[in-house]
């Protein structure tokens, strides 16, 4: 494994196939839309076309040819370059969490994709293997736990957090078996979580965009917009077809979001072992992620306010290596986005034992409401100013501005007054707790010795009244702030006093 070695030659095959995939719209309007025309973009594009796709191609063999990679026993070594060679160390300590992606295209070729997020910043910031074998990846995987394991037998427990060291991993993970650790699996979706999650998260409305994309572009062909008009009139004159109509839409749309549900969340499955946490999903497309418990900086709560109906939760781990890329948009570092709030609770303790997640949380003062009516909203102001100089007219009534003018006022105030009442905060030994949210709410959850930075800020109004606003800041991509605003002084003192504690957990080599 020590030895340099190229990238799977399969991964030529993949780019190809990404090339063609990219170009095929131009192609199409170049080669078979424009094919009579004699307009000059349209050769010179074509040649242009040409020109781009023959250097495109020769660009991914000679790239296959000179990029190469090595392991040793601590760090990947990445060369690269065509022209000018560059050589890239990264120790796996610095890898915060492994994302592997088995499209169709994999799994045909029986391969798999590999990403490996780091805590850096920059175009290096993640180590990606595109087309990968299965055996080679899991050989990667495995060498990410043996720094883990160096590095918790080095530090200490911390004062007051029995069983625990500093960095979040457990005592008994400190013995683990580096080849093969034993997995528990916390959570499989039955039938009915599948269910409950096409409907709240509104999969079966997708068919509306659907149907309009499609219209739209058949109608750019073939002007079917006329003959539409006839076919409308006719289903609209008699009830019997409208009724058909509107349940046959019901039907495929439920269907359509249930099949999206199953094929997105059908094969989902949470599991961990004594250092990592395992998420997988995907029935065709399967995803999975897995990251080191003690690189897991916090966790985030979230209910929307339908979840809040059906008394549901959506749990986000947050690390420093960041997967919400512009061709990584899977959010797999989210538990299942659709647990009960208990059994959120309760997977939360069983898979990471060193944090803590308590109901019971101090709300704002009565004064902080005040603060917060009183005021202004610059975006409504904005907003009316910009309502009075355009004037619109709805339906030809000439006092329309202002009526929209009241409903903003309103849903402005009304917003702080859920945002006043959903907010809440707790300081729990090394824990905080916050959470914030009008319609939607997030709860914040994390350790003292997590929270890279604090600070507390107070306005002259907050300083005539008491309050202040205090603030958290977690490594991660992009760096998580945490604000609550409007706290009593004597709880921004308890907060600063509770994070000098954390001198006494960090060690410093």
């Amino acid at each position: 494994m020590n030895d340099i070695k190229r990238y799977h030659p399969l991964i030529i095959v993949f780019e190809l196939w990404k090339l063609v995939r990219n170009s095929a719209f131009f192609a199409l309007f170049l080669f078979v839309l424009k094919y009579n025309s004699e307009a000059a973009f349209v050769r010179y594009g074509r040649i242009a076309f040409i020109v781009i796709l023959g250097f495109s191609i020769v660009h991914i063999f000679i790239k296959w040819f000179t990029h190469k990679y090595k392991l040793d026993d601590t760090s990947f070594h990445i060369y690269k370059g065509i022209f000018t060679k560059s050589k890239q160390t990264i120790p796996f300590i610095n890898v915060q969490n492994v994302n592997r992606h088995t499209s169709l295209f994999h799994r045909i070729f029986k391969v798999t994709s590999l990403r490996l997020a780091t805590g850096m910043e920059g175009s290096d910031a993640t180590i990606e293997f595109t087309v990968i074998s299965p055996t080679e990846a899991d050989n990667i995987e495995r060498r990410m736990c043996v720094p883990i394991l160096d590095e918790a037998k080095t530090t200490q427990p911390s004062e007051g957090e029995k069983g625990v060291s500093p960095s979040g991993v457990q005592p008994e993970m400190q013995h683990a078996d580096r080849t093969a650790p034993h997995r528990m699996i916390h959570f499989k979706p039955t039938k009915k979580d599948v269910l409950k999650a096409s409907f709240t998260s509104l999969s079966f409305l997708i068919l509306i965009p659907l149907l309009g994309s499609l219209y739209t572009k058949v109608d750019e062909i073939f002007n079917v917009e006329k003959e539409a008009e006839g076919l409308l009139s006719t289903i609209l004159s008699s009830w019997w077809l409208v009724t058909n109509v509107v349940i046959g839409l019901i039907v495929i749309s439920v269907s359509i979001g249930i099949i999206r549900t199953f094929l997105k969340y059908g094969e989902y499955e949470i599991s961990s072992d004594t250092n990592r946490i395992y998420i997988k999903k995907g029935v065709v497309d399967s995803t999975s992620f897995s990251i080191s418990k003690q690189k897991v900086q916090a966790i985030e709560i979230t209910q929307s306010t339908m979840k809040r109906m059906l008394g549901l939760v959506e749990v986000k781990l947050i690390s420093a290596g960041g997967t919400n890329d512009e061709e990584d948009k899977q959010e797999i570092n989210t538990l299942y986005p659709f647990l009960p709030v208990t059994r959120a609770y309760k997977l939360i303790s069983e898979i990471l034992p060193s944090y803590e997640v308590t109901e019971e949380m101090t709300r704002l003062p009565q004064k902080s409401l005040w603060v917060r009516m009183l005021k202004p909203s610059w975006f409504w102001l904005i907003s009316t100013g910009a309502l009075y100089y355009f004037k619109p007219k709805l339906l030809g009534w000439e006092h329309t501005w202002w009526v929209l003018s009241i409903v903003l006022f309103v849903c402005v105030y009304v917003s702080r007054l859920f945002d006043f009442f959903h907010t809440r905060f707790t300081l729990n030994h090394n824990y905080i707790q916050i959470k914030t949210g009008a319609l939607t709410t997030s709860l914040f959850v994390s350790r003292r010795d997590k929270v890279i930075e604090v600070k507390v800020t107070r306005n002259l109004l907050q300083q005539r009244l008491g309050l202040a606003s205090i603030e958290t800041v977690q490594q991660a991509k992009p760096v998580c702030r945490t604000t609550i605003n409007d706290v009593p002084i004597e709880m921004a003192r308890a907060f600063y006093t509770w994070y000098l504690g954390r001198t006494n957990e960090i060690n410093v080599k």
